[in-house]
């Protein structure tokens, strides 16, 4: 029996994604709710002695030893409730201005590829207004050039805008959050762990639902001039991958030479040279320190992660749009991946209700099994849900479009539909309330499933190789002991060996999903991986906020007990954030290899012949570019840094009383530094990605930006892997030696 139609209508479909971004939203409003009760302002103490709403009231129980703990801790000091109030607004304010000026360049980016989406679609057909054939629906009609060109450029400015909006946002949650987790870390390392995750919540769930939700209204509203022209819609869609990938890319590099220079230039000269802790106040880098946690690590994260998330969506729409789905106008089907994202949202909630309420953190040890606990969580409870969808929202019998033609993707095993077992089988399941027949049988089920699961492996051996519980990282740590140059060597070969195993996961993913279903098959692959983003992001982005509050109690003078919290914090927090990278640069793998597909299939090339030497040559100047783009960016950071040094050193030496803490360092200085360096420098690596294309598409064809664009794959994901890794470990390492010392 071979049924044709989806289980769940299309009434139902419109309303679950609607509802789930809602609820997304609605969750992340809740947590940043609970994060403001954290009050960063000193509060009037009460008759008791105690400060008012702390909970030690004249008839508590146990008020004495409470209010005890808490003059101890310095929670009722009023200086450094002030004190960390200011240096919060400081950083605040610095990474706002900054962001403010990269988006302006940004903006002015996004006016010019706009008119240029425009001006290259509309001039296919002549900038025509006629209806013309469809390329894939043969003897229907398609809405005019014109008109795709003008919905394309729509989609881009929608796609670039969401992208900002989802990296300023992150940034603005982050500068909230960084004083409150440092309060919270005097009263335990639990509470400071708690408001730091929900802060996190905040931008994961803040980011995932309004990139849906964005989406899901462009379709419908794009719909209602496209009718049945689902091929037009659908591939007018795409620009909104291409506006959130293209912001990204500036959100990534601008703030990633602002932070590392920043990095560089204080603990260069405060450190090494002036033997002062990290972070101490009278380093005049050390507000440009923070805010560069702030602009790259959470806002170009954010932007990362979301071009990435909205370029797998697209893709598998636009495929899925030429397939069956499309073709007959299946929307249930035709909506799959956002149904995935729609059932990722609450799978994520509720994983993270495990680590806000179900489990409490009480000891520094447990602050990293509470993350990897996040991980292993969000994908056992996210398959559950790929297994509801698949069998809710696909027929059991459908077409793939693969390169020109339509592949056959089904159920296995379905001639056991007619046997009397599963007959018997299917009637015992419904008096229980549990049809999960056909579920694991799903060939789209398993393609999205096999992205999920390698997304963990993907985590897990990050994890290993940036967490300094593990002997990785111990080893690098110990290499110090001859000097740096060893120190160099196993850090770099600690990198290149942490390869292996993603890419053997990612391979693995690439050749079970493309035997399933084609490119589209890859496509929804990414989106698994993807799928849990909102979990992603929090454990992300709770690393910087935690670097952030143990640079505020350092600054703010606080115990050495609170900065050991607030280190344990920091240290998970440097392995979440390779874990956060490894996720991006998986799921970007997947994504460029959908979109490789579709790029092939749409310039009419069967083959990518490496034997050809058009293609060849393609290959290998692709392979070179990361190295040349890394090369810009290394090379960027590095003059940022030079500057920074010196203007460091020479507060030190002009500065009366500067070391003494008498005096006060410029900090405005130094964060205006990293902003012009890396607001100048962010050009020319953007302009390297975005021109390439272009410039090798017409002047040497498509043959050779095929070969450009699979060589730029292989490589780029090998480098961005090593170097990720590489940076997670050298810092946990210096983690590892400073905590025995």
């Amino acid at each position: 029996m071979v049924v044709a139609a989806a289980i769940l209508p299309e009434l139902a479909t419109q309303l679950v994604v609607p509802v789930a971004a809602a609820v997304g939203i609605a969750f992340a409003v809740l947590q940043w709710v609970l994060v403001s009760k954290v009050k960063v302002a000193p509060e009037p103490r009460g008759e008791g002695g105690s400060a008012a709403g702390g909970g030690a009231g004249a008839g508590a129980k146990d008020g004495a030893s409470e209010y005890l703990i808490e003059e101890e801790e310095g929670l009722n000091d009023h200086n450094v409730v002030l004190k960390c109030a200011e240096i919060q607004t400081a950083i605040s304010e610095g990474a706002t201005s900054f962001l403010f000026t990269e988006y302006k360049y940004a903006g002015g980016f996004m006016t010019v590829f706009a008119v240029l989406i425009f001006v290259f679609l509309g001039s296919i057909e002549g900038f025509s207004t006629k209806s013309q054939p469809c390329h894939y629906s043969v003897g229907k009609t398609c809405k005019p050039a014109l008109a795709n060109a003008a919905f394309s450029t729509i989609a881009f400015v929608l796609g670039a805008v969401t992208s900002l909006v989802s990296g300023f946002l992150g940034m603005k949650i982050a500068t909230y959050a960084n004083a409150r987790t440092t309060l919270e870390a005097r009263k335990g390392v639990g509470k400071a762990f708690i408001v730091a995750f929900r802060s996190g919540a905040v931008m994961g769930f803040l980011l995932a639902a309004s990139g849906l939700f964005v989406l899901y209204v462009a379709i419908n509203l794009f719909g209602l001039y496209y009718g049945d022209d689902w091929e037009g819609l659908f591939e007018a869609i795409t620009g909104y991958g291409l506006g959130g990938s293209s912001m990204a890319l500036f959100g990534r590099v601008g703030g990633g030479i602002y932070t590392k220079a920043a990095d560089v230039g204080a603990d260069l000269v405060g450190k090494v040279e002036r033997n002062i802790p990290e972070d101490d106040p009278r380093n005049p880098a050390v507000i440009a320190d923070n805010v560069g946690d702030n602009v790259g690590d959470i806002a170009g994260m954010g932007s990362d992660l979301f071009g990435s998330y909205a370029e797998s969506s697209c893709a598998a729409l636009v495929v899925a749009s030429i397939s069956s789905f499309g073709i007959n106008r299946e929307f249930t089907p035709m909506m799959y991946p956002l149904l995935i994202s729609s059932v990722g949202i609450i799978a994520c909630l509720i994983t993270t209700l495990f680590a806000t309420d179900f489990f409490e953190v009480k000891e520094v040890d447990q602050i990293e099994p509470a993350l990897k606990k996040q991980l292993i969580i969000s994908t056992a409870v996210m398959t559950v849900g790929i297994a509801l969808v698949s069998w809710l929202g696909l027929p059991y019998t459908f077409t793939i479009f693969n390169f020109g033609a339509q592949k056959t993707v089904h159920s296995w095993y379905c001639h056991l539909f007619n046997s009397n077992l599963y007959k018997f089988v299917q009637t015992l399941l419904i008096k229980f309330m549990i049809s999960l027949h056909l579920i694991f049988y799903r060939q789209l089920f398993l393609c999205v499933a096999v992205g999920l699961w390698a997304g963990l492996v993907i985590g897990f051996i990050t994890e290993y190789y940036t967490s300094n519980a593990y002997s990785p990282v111990q080893d690098v740590a110990d290499s110090c002991r001859t000097g740096a140059a060893t120190n160099v060597i196993f850090g770099l070969a600690l990198g290149y060996k942490s390869v292996i195993i993603p890419i053997f996961a990612i391979a693995f993913s690439i050749f079970l999903s493309f035997s399933l279903a084609a490119m589209y098959g890859v496509a929804v692959a990414a989106l698994g991986m993807l799928s849990t983003i909102a979990t992603g992001l929090a454990i992300d982005a709770y690393g910087p906020i935690s670097d952030n509050a143990g640079g505020i109690a350092e600054m703010a003078g606080m115990s050495h007990r609170i900065r050991e919290r607030t280190d344990a914090l920091d240290a998970a927090g440097n392995t979440t954030a390779a874990i956060g990278k490894g996720f991006a640069i998986g799921s970007a793998a997947l994504v460029s290899l959908a979109l490789f597909g579709a790029f092939v299939s749409r310039a009419g090339i069967t083959t990518v012949d490496v034997l050809t030497p058009n293609v060849f040559i393609g290959l290998l100047v692709g392979a070179m570019l990361p190295y040349w783009f890394s090369a810009m960016t290394m090379k960027s950071v590095g003059s940022a840094a030079l500057k920074m040094v010196e203007e460091v050193r020479r507060q030190f030496n002009t500065i009366p009383g500067l070391m003494e803490g008498t005096a006060k360092p410029d900090y405005a200085t130094c964060v205006k530094i990293s902003t012009d360096a890396s607001i100048k420098e962010m050009i020319p690596p953007g302009a390297l990605v975005m021109l390439t294309p272009l410039i090798v598409g017409t002047f040497f064809g498509v043959e050779t930006l095929s070969g450009v664009l699979a060589g730029a794959l292989v490589s780029g994901v090998q480098i961005a892997i090593s170097a990720s890794n590489t940076g997670g470990a050298w810092d946990n390492a210096k983690k590892y030696i400073e905590g025995r010392c």
